[in-house]
């Protein structure tokens, strides 16, 4: 079964680099998994004692991050690997300021987890969420070094529960322990007698929370809200866009003001985006000598503020879920204790279902479906704030999982 599996990822890599010839994401990738050992061996020597964090990609960074920074505090000895699999991760966060050095996680071939392992050979290695690399883990286990997989979810349909998948399901016992989102991951576990398993909720509530504590203040956002109510659409795609540019279309715009964070900033799409809007609109590419102020609709072409962006939001939509890319983080803007408004398809993610039942946030369909909704809450303070309070006591109820993950990890 190993061989059948190392020999589907040589193919697979194979394929990767076929189509990284057509694709520039892919081609991000296999360029900068040629640098992942050079950058290793300049950065570790066999005498340093090293953290290895890995990620699929930036969610699952966000995941872990106050697992990592909580360690990086209490170990400040430690250099730290931080590894990621996708570019939408490693672009991102090649400059995180917890990591010594970040790379791309080479292919899950038996030799590549060797040659890393080598260089790297981490005290204590933390994976996030989905990642299980059964190469890469069984050669942790081989060497006897720590591993814990963290905020975990697990799925009947996956290959560790199914008669065909003892090799993946051999990697789940490479870890010392594993910490799962939700009991019904834990059962999954359990029925495969993989017993060292505890719940402890998902780290991105902690996450979020830490966010409360940050400086939030942006001042060119403060100068284009200019004290009226404000509406953030955070992490859009086109199937969100056709949900609320009617609205907009439609507004007169006493005392309110759009502030449109697109999940996708390239310039082809920003035009086009641009040319849907009716109204006065600035973006932050072009904000140099205007009064922001004097705009309606302000569209934030760059990356790295939207988690502060939503703390000057008095209602949010969040994006990703009126089509099928998947839905962006919702507990983002809950902490800040604001009412939330996404799309139709959130059945994948546990905690957008939560807050509907609980009432703080709302699924709209159509773009009635949403006039409607963000009509009610731009015209009902009572209404905001009940939302709000519901999504930030949801938070509130939540966190703790990152004290009950460092209570294990001994060093």
């Amino acid at each position: 079964m190993r061989l059948l599996y190392s020999t589907g990822i040589y193919f697979a890599g194979l394929v990767i680099k076929l189509l990284a010839l057509f694709n520039s994401k892919l081609k991000q990738g296999v360029d900068g998994r040629k640098e992942t050992f050079k950058n290793l061996k300049s950065s570790i020597t066999e005498n340093d004692k090293t953290f290895w964090f890995h990620c699929a990609s930036l969610g699952e960074y966000e995941q872990g991050l106050p697992v990592f920074e909580q360690l990086v505090k209490n170990h400040p000895d430690f250099k730290v690997v931080l590894s990621f699999f996708s570019p939408s991760g490693y672009e991102v966060r090649k400059n995180s300021k917890i990591a010594d050095v970040v790379v791309y996680l080479p292919l899950d071939t038996n030799s590549n987890a060797k040659r890393f392992l080598d260089i790297v050979n981490p005290d204590y290695t933390i994976f996030v969420k989905y990642e299980i690399w059964p190469n890469f883990l069984l050669e942790l286990k081989k060497r006897k070094h720590k591993a814990i997989l963290i905020s975990a979810v697990f799925r009947e349909s996956q290959s560790f529960f199914k008669w065909y998948g003892s090799y993946t399901k051999s990697a789940l016992f490479a870890f010392n322990h594993i910490f799962t989102q939700n009991e019904a991951s834990k059962r999954l576990l359990e029925r495969i007698n993989y017993n060292n398993v505890s719940v402890s909720g998902d780290t991105r509530f902690d996450r979020v929370t830490n966010q409360l504590k940050a400086d939030n203040s942006i001042d060119f956002i403060e100068n284009f809200k200019d004290n009226n109510l404000c509406i953030v659409f955070g992490s859009t795609w086109p199937e969100d866009d056709k949900l609320y540019i009617d609205y907009i279309n439609s507004l007169e715009f006493n005392n309110l003001k759009i502030i449109i964070a697109p999940h996708n900033i390239k310039a082809s799409y920003i035009t086009s985006l641009k040319k849907q809007i009716k109204v006065k609109l600035i973006c932050f590419s072009e904000i140099e000598n205007n009064k922001l102020s004097e705009y309606n609709v302000f569209i934030l072409d760059t990356i790295g503020y939207l988690s502060r962006v939503y703390s000057y939001a008095d209602i949010a939509y969040v994006g990703g879920a009126a089509g099928s890319t998947g839905l962006h983080n919702v507990l983002e803007p809950a902490v800040f204790g604001i009412p939330i408004i996404i799309g139709k398809n959130y059945d994948k993610f546990p905690e957008a279902k939560a807050l509907i039942k609980l009432g703080g946030v709302t699924p709209v369909s159509t773009s009635s479906e949403f006039s409607s909704a963000i009509k009610h809450l731009t015209s009902d303070t009572s209404l905001r704030a009940k939302q709000g309070l519901i999504n930030k006591k949801y938070i509130e109820k939540n966190k703790g999982s990152v004290i009950q993950i460092l209570e294990l990890i001994r060093i």
